[in-house]
C-alpha cells in the first residue's frame, strides 16, 4: 500500500490580508517540502480570512481574491515548490452551468432580498450580488488545477453564509500519488450525506476538510465524534484542518485531526497554535478505473507511488481541560485583536475587584507587560483594600501603573449639576470612563472593558462608564468562571514555580461596584451561582417563564433577572467586541429586538 505523507497547516490569517495570508501559505509550503509531504492542506477561507462577511458581496474583493489564488500558485513555483499539491481557501464565483442553475432556481430557500442582496449579475431575487463562492483551489505545478466550492451554507448561530455565498454541487477528487483524495468544507462534514456520502460512492481512500470552525467550550469533543462517525461513513481516512487565531469576536482553537474509518485518532494539533501537522497515511492505491459518480470532477495530480522514506512521529497532542482550554481562548482572542487593529498597548481601570485582574493577567499573558497600562480611580466610597489590592495586582503583573483620583472631578461636577442616588453613582462610573478614553485618545492604547457575561445579562454596567472600550474580553464568561479562571491561573503560576499574578484578596473579597457605602452585587442579585445558572437557562438555552420554574428556578429570582435581562438589551447593542466561548453569545449569536411588548409573564 502506498503512503501518502499528509502536512495539515494550523495557520492564524487576517481577513483581507491577501498579500500577508499568501505569505503563511508559502512559509507552510517550504516547511511542508522539507519535510517531505505529498500534500499541504490549509484550512477554509486561508487567502482570504475568515469570516469575510459583507467583503464576499464586493467585485472588487472576488477579484482580488481570485488573482491572488493564481499569483500564489506562480509564487509557490518560483519559490521550488511547484511539485508539492497545496489546497487552500479562497472566495470565487460561481460561473458557467453552475451560475445558470443558480440563478434560474434563485436558491428557492430565500423568502427574498433587497436591491443589494439581489444578484445584479444572476437576475434573481435573493441570490448574493455576484454569486461569490466559499472555494478551495488545488494548486500544482505553477497554476490552478481543481476548484471545489463549498455545498453547505451555514445559516445559524454567528454564521451567515447563505446570504454572501452561493453552495457549489460538485465533488472534487484528485488523485495524489496514486491515492484518491476528496474534499469538503466546514459545514459540509456536519450535514447528513452530501460530499461525505459522494466521496464513499467516488472510493476516494482520504477524505480532507477545510475548516475555520470557532472555538466553544467542550466544542472540541464533539468534532472528535463528528469526525469519526464522518470517518465510518465516508470509510476513508478523515484528515479536519482547523484554523487558528482571533477574528473579531471569533477564536478559532486549531486541534486539527486526522481520524482513521474505525475512529482511531493518528494525528492530533495543538489547541490554540499555529503548527504543521506531518503525519504517513497507508492508504490503498486508487482505482485505475474509478467509478464514474454525477457530479464528481476527478483531477490526477501524480499516479505514481510516493518513494520509501523513514516514517515520521505523528502529533499527539493532549487535549486541554476546561479552564486552561478558555484561559488560551481570551488570550489569543485578545491578542490578535489587538496586534490585528494596529495597536500595541492596552489600557484598563484597576478597580482590586476580580474582574479587572483577571482582564489585566490576561492582557499581560497576550502581550506582555509592556503592552498593559492600569489605572487606578478611587472614589471617596473606594475601600483602603480595593485600593491596596490594585496596587498588590500591578506589582505582580509589573505593568505600568497610575493612580488617579476621581473625587476631585466628581464633586465639580456634582457642584455644577446636583444629583443623588443612581444617578451619582452613575457619574462616577462615567468620570472614570472618560478619564479612561482621554488618556487612549493622549496615548493611542486601545481601553478593554472589564464587564463579565454575568453583568452584561442583567444590565449591571453604566452605559458610557465602566461599559466604555473597545474591546470587552471577559464578554462571553459568567461570573462564577471569573473566579474559576483566577483560580486556575495562580495554580497554574505555583506549579510552574511562578508568584500567583492575581492577587488572593482580590478572588476571596465580595464584588462590588464602591459607587455607595457598604455596597456589594448582591445587594440586589441572586448569589453569582443561583443568577449564572438562571442565565445559563434563559441566555444560552432560550427557555421560557414555565420552563425556568420547571427547570427549579425560584419564582422571584425569574421575575427579578428574565426582566432585568430583557430590559437591558439597549445596552448589550452598544457593548464592545469580545471573544465567544459559549454556545450562544451576545451579538450574533442572540439577535432580539430592542422596541417590544413581549413579556415572558405574558406567556
Amino acid at each position: 500500500m502506498p503512503s501518502l505523507r499528509l502536512a495539515l497547516a494550523q495557520v492564524d490569517t487576517t481577513v483581507g490580508d491577501l498579500d500577508g495570508n499568501a505569505a503563511l501559505v508559502r512559509r507552510a509550503a517550504a516547511e511542508a517540502a522539507a519535510a517531505g509531504a505529498d500534500l499541504l492542506v490549509l484550512p477554509e477561507l486561508a487567502l482570504t480570512g475568515y469570516p469575510v462577511e459583507d467583503l464576499a458581496l464586493r467585485r472588487s474583493f472576488v477579484d482580488a481574491s481570485r488573482a491572488a489564488v493564481g499569483r500564489l500558485a506562480e509564487d509557490l513555483a518560483a519559490d521550488g515548490h511547484g511539485d508539492l499539491p497545496v489546497l487552500v481557501g479562497y472566495v470565487d464565483r460561481a460561473s458557467g452551468p453552475v451560475a445558470e442553475g443558480v440563478s434560474a432556481a434563485g436558491r428557492g430557500q430565500r423568502e427574498g432580498g433587497g436591491e443589494e442582496s439581489a444578484g445584479s449579475e444572476s437576475g434573481a431575487t435573493g441570490v448574493p450580488k455576484g454569486l461569490p463562492q466559499n472555494c478551495a483551489a488545488l494548486l500544482h505545478g505553477g497554476r490552478q488545477v481543481g476548484r471545489y466550492a463549498k455545498h453547505h451554507l451555514p445559516n445559524y448561530g454567528v454564521f451567515d453564509e447563505f446570504r454572501i455565498f452561493v453552495p457549489g454541487r460538485d465533488l472534487l477528487v484528485a488523485r495524489v500519488r496514486g491515492v484518491d483524495v476528496a474534499v469538503a468544507v466546514c459545514e459540509d462534514l456536519w450535514q447528513e450525506g452530501g460530499p461525505v456520502a459522494a466521496a464513499r460512492e467516488a472510493d476516494a481512500e482520504l477524505l480532507v476538510v477545510l475548516n475555520a470552525s470557532p472555538f466553544e467550550r467542550a466544542k472540541d469533543d464533539t468534532r472528535l465524534a463528528l469526525c469519526r462517525r464522518r470517518a465510518r461513513e465516508a470509510e476513508a481516512v478523515l484528515a479536519y484542518v482547523n484554523s487558528v487565531g482571533g477574528q473579531d469576536d471569533l477564536v478559532f482553537d486549531g486541534g486539527s485531526v486526522v481520524v482513521a474509518p474505525g475512529g482511531e485518532v493518528l494525528a492530533r494539533g495543538e489547541a490554540f497554535a499555529e503548527q504543521l501537522l506531518v503525519v504517513d497515511l497507508d492508504l490503498p492505491e486508487g482505482d485505475p478505473s474509478p467509478p464514474d459518480v454525477e457530479r464528481v470532477q476527478r483531477v490526477v495530480v501524480s499516479q505514481e507511488p510516493a518513494p520509501a522514506r523513514e516514517p515520521v512521529p505523528a502529533p499527539l497532542a493532549e487535549p486541554l481541560e476546561d479552564m486552561a482550554e478558555l484561559w488560551a481562548a481570551l488570550v489569543l482572542g485578545l491578542g490578535d485583536y489587538v496586534r490585528k487593529n494596529g495597536f500595541r498597548q492596552v489600557l484598563l481601570g484597576l478597580s482590586g475587584g476580580i474582574d479587572s485582574a483577571v482582564c489585566a493577567a490576561l492582557a499581560v499573558d497576550a502581550l506582555g507587560p509592556d503592552g498593559v497600562v492600569g489605572i487606578s480611580m478611587p472614589s471617596s466610597y473606594s475601600t483602603e483594600h480595593s485600593r491596596s489590592d490594585a496596587d498588590d495586582l500591578a506589582e505582580r503583573l509589573g505593568i505600568d501603573y497610575r493612580v488617579h483620583p476621581i473625587a476631585p472631578m466628581v464633586e465639580a461636577f456634582l457642584a455644577n449639576v446636583p444629583m443623588s442616588g443612581v444617578a451619582e453613582e452613575n457619574l462616577q462610573a462615567r468620570v472614570r470612563g472618560t478619564l479612561l478614553m482621554g488618556v487612549s485618545n493622549s496615548e493611542g492604547q486601545l481601553v478593554l472593558t472589564t464587564s463579565n457575561k454575568s453583568e452584561l445579562s442583567v444590565g449591571y454596567s453604566t452605559i458610557y462608564g465602566d461599559s466604555v472600550g473597545g474591546y470587552a474580553p471577559l464578554k462571553d464568561v459568567a461570573k462564577t468562571d471569573v473566579w474559576r479562571l483566577a483560580r486556575w491561573r495562580d495554580a497554574d503560576a505555583r506549579a510552574r514555580g511562578e508568584r500567583e499574578p492575581i492577587p488572593e484578596a482580590s478572588i476571596t473579597k465580595a464584588p462590588s461596584a464602591e459607587l455607595r457605602p457598604d455596597q456589594t452585587d448582591q445587594d440586589s442579585l441572586p448569589e453569582y451561582d443561583v443568577l449564572d445558572a438562571l442565565l445559563e437557562d434563559y441566555v444560552v438555552r432560550a427557555m421560557g417563564r414555565s420552563e425556568l420554574l420547571e427547570a427549579g428556578h425560584a419564582l422571584e429570582d425569574v421575575e427579578k433577572v428574565v426582566g432585568l435581562v430583557d430590559r437591558a438589551e439597549w445596552k448589550r447593542r452598544q457593548g464592545a467586541p469580545g471573544p465567544k466561548t459559549t454556545a450562544v453569545a451576545f451579538g450574533r449569536d442572540r439577535r432580539l429586538p430592542i422596541t417590544t411588548h413581549w413579556r415572558e409573564e405574558d406567556e
